[in-house]
């Protein structure tokens, strides 16, 4: 049997570190964050708590590492072309493209939600969706920031274009800010209603594109 390739060692460290994740999302969303214990995250993830160490250093960074992945995520479908530029039709592709992405991994975006609930986890959120340089510190990747910083700039720079057609009353931060509380309102709607009829799904999407696109 040949050895492993470098290539190989980084896919299996990938997978091991996505498997940690997804332990301690759940464990963080069952107990608490502040309960939560490192301890149990390895043990169930079959590794010791010193080899636990060889990938996050604290639960801090463990944190970070679960909301800028489920971020980035979200965000994928975000800039299709990787241009920098978000246009109209991007940007309906993306709010359609969450709606898909919401209905087919139900169960995971309702332990993210639920994790989100928890007063010091929301200030992780906070702010490594506003591209906090707390991340940096903890030890998140740079290029992930970065690009978590980008997507707030084309966002931001996406509204703030609507001015030149809607004149001087128009707010661009207010829509966006209104945006952003829309469709976060949607997605729990969503996860949280097994029930919820695809039409009904649609109509909502539809006005949502209709009135920010």
């Amino acid at each position: 049997m040949s050895p492993r390739t470098p290539k190989q060692f980084e896919e299996i460290r990938e997978e091991k570190r996505a498997l940690i994740m997804n332990i301690a999302l759940e464990h963080f969303a069952n107990v608490g964050y502040h309960a939560a214990t490192i301890n149990h995250i390895a043990r169930h993830a079959g590794i010791s708590k010193g080899l636990m160490y060889n990938y996050f250093d604290s639960k801090e960074q463990l944190l970070a590492a679960i909301i800028i992945r489920s971020v980035l995520d979200v965000y994928s479908y975000f800039d299709i072309n990787r241009d920098g530029y978000l246009t109209e039709e991007e940007f309906e592709y993306f709010v359609r493209r969450v709606n898909v992405m919401l209905k087919d991994n139900k169960s995971f975006w309702r332990l993210f939600f639920h994790l989100l609930m928890q007063n010091d986890v929301r200030e992780h959120f906070l702010k490594s969706f506003l591209g906090s340089d707390s991340l940096i510190h903890s030890g998140i990747d740079t290029k992930e920031d970065l690009f978590v910083k980008q997507i707030m700039k084309m966002i931001t720079d996406y509204f703030f274009r609507k001015k030149e057609k809607r004149g001087e009353d128009y707010d661009p931060m207010v829509d966006m800010n209104m945006f952003i509380i829309t469709l976060k309102g949607f997605a729990i709607t969503c996860i949280y209603t097994d029930d919820c009829e695809a039409e009904n799904n649609e109509k909502m999407i539809n006005r949502i594109i209709e009135k920010f696109k």
